[in-house]
C-alpha cells in the first residue's frame, strides 16, 4: 500500500524545495535536474517521485524525454494554509509600527 504524501511533507526537504525552485523557472528532464545536485541520480529520482506523487510536479513526455513541470495550483494549498498566519504577522507589525510612532512622538514632545 502506498503512503499518501502531502505537500507539506514534500516541501519539508531542502533538496525538494531546491528542485521546485529550478522547475518553477523552466521544465526540466530528470538528468538536467540531477546535474544541479551532488546527490546520486537515484536520490534525485526519489525526490522527483515524491514531488510527483504530491502533484507538485507534472510529467510531460516529449519524444524519448520526460519533462517535469511545476504545478503552482498544488502550491496554493501551502499559501492558503499560511494566509491566516501572514495576516496575524502583519497585524503585529502594524501594532509595533504604531507603538514606535507613538514613542517617537512622545519623546519629541518631551524635548
Amino acid at each position: 500500500m502506498m503512503m499518501r504524501r502531502d505537500v507539506f511533507q514534500a516541501i519539508a526537504d531542502p533538496t525538494r524545495r531546491a528542485i521546485l525552485g529550478l522547475i518553477a523557472v523552466q521544465a526540466m528532464t530528470p538528468n538536467a535536474i540531477a546535474a544541479n545536485f551532488d546527490s546520486s541520480r537515484q536520490a534525485i529520482s526519489k525526490h522527483i517521485q515524491i514531488l510527483t506523487e504530491c502533484e507538485l510536479l507534472n510529467q510531460v513526455q516529449s519524444g524519448r524525454e520526460i519533462y517535469y513541470h511545476f504545478n503552482p495550483e498544488k502550491m496554493k494549498e501551502v499559501a492558503d494554509w499560511l494566509a491566516p498566519f501572514k495576516k496575524l504577522w502583519e497585524d503585529r507589525f502594524d501594532q509595533l509600527d504604531q507603538l514606535l510612532l507613538k514613542m517617537q512622538t512622545e519623546s519629541k514632545d518631551e524635548k
